[in-house]
């Protein structure tokens, strides 16, 4: 009898139900952030005599008589698409009203992996690439947050607060770079992070992939680019210094416009006989080569 007139009471005021503004429930708290499995208890208060009070829910439903409040409780929550709603009906206008728990379920991803698309090996300087950073399983989308970093320094950002999905989805994300030498041994590496707003878990929860290192291969720079001009004296020690940064490591080799001279295959020559004259280095790679001269003149 009692279900009876309960269920009478519900279809009786179907078309009369209030929300919102001018309901008299309130729920404590009013917005629940949960991890999947965790549980929950929400309390319904009214602030009006009520003659049924009660929780619609696909999990955990209740509902009492004449009393003030009511607790919606689920020790392990794993329903994506709950939706709890708080509903009473009272002895005056308006006869029903009801409230919605803004309820954010969610779960962090099982992986986050970074990796380089359609490439493998070394990267050449000045060639664009990309990186991609996959998240797997990961809920509620919207509120997550890809972090790009190389090194400790944040280098891009990507939201996907566009996304509507309750339930975990797997998502992307593209980085695109153009190295430098200076990106040669560098780390990049991408954090995803949930900011599910001040309810939820302080700091927000993050998950980050393991670094990818970059290698990038860039032809041969001399430390002094510029042709040097060496005045000497008969018997002097004179150093000629060709050294050059490259990637992979240079090698050398002498040109001389003495055929008598003989010069190692060393980025540094130091002798005590060279004869005036210019004397050329070249400094090469699978990448490219560059050359430096060194002229030596006699002191008159």
């Amino acid at each position: 009898m009692e279900n009876y007139f309960l269920k009478w009471i519900l279809t009786f005021c179907m078309f009369c139900t209030v929300s919102g503004e001018g309901c008299s429930l309130e729920l404590k708290p009013s917005r629940v952030v949960v991890g999947f499995g965790e549980a929950v208890s929400v309390s319904c208060e009214a602030s009006r005599p009520v003659r049924v009070l009660g929780w619609e829910s696909a999990i955990g439903p209740a509902h009492t008589q004449q009393d003030r409040a009511v607790q919606w409780k689920v020790d392990s929550l794993i329903d994506w698409i709950e939706e709890p709603i708080c509903y009473g009906v009272f002895f005056t206008a308006p006869r029903q009203c009801e409230e919605k728990l803004n309820l954010i379920l969610y779960k962090t991803p099982d992986s986050v992996t970074i990796s380089s698309t359609n490439h493998t090996g070394p990267m050449l300087e000045g060639k664009e690439y990309q990186l991609l950073c996959d998240v797997q399983n990961i809920a509620p989308v919207q509120y997550l947050t890809l972090r790009w970093y190389r090194g400790q320094t944040e280098v891009y950002n990507h939201s996907f607060s566009d996304l509507t999905p309750a339930s975990p989805v797997q998502v992307s994300s593209i980085l695109l770079i153009t190295p430098t030498k200076a990106d040669n041994g560098a780390q990049y590496k991408c954090v995803a992070q949930l900011d599910l707003g001040p309810e939820g878990p302080q700091p927000p929860p993050s998950v980050t992939s393991e670094p990818l290192n970059v290698s990038v291969h860039y032809p041969p720079s001399f430390l002094s680019p510029e042709a040097e001009t060496l005045d000497i004296s008969v018997g002097d020690e004179i150093t000629l210094n060709c050294t050059a940064t490259g990637s992979p490591s240079p090698v050398y080799s002498w040109q001389s416009s003495d055929p008598k001279e003989k010069m190692e295959d060393q980025p540094v020559f130091t002798s005590s006989s060279l004869l005036p004259g210019t004397y050329t280095c070249i400094s090469c790679n699978k990448i490219g080569k560059k050359s430096k001269q060194f002229i030596i003149k006699t002191k008159s």
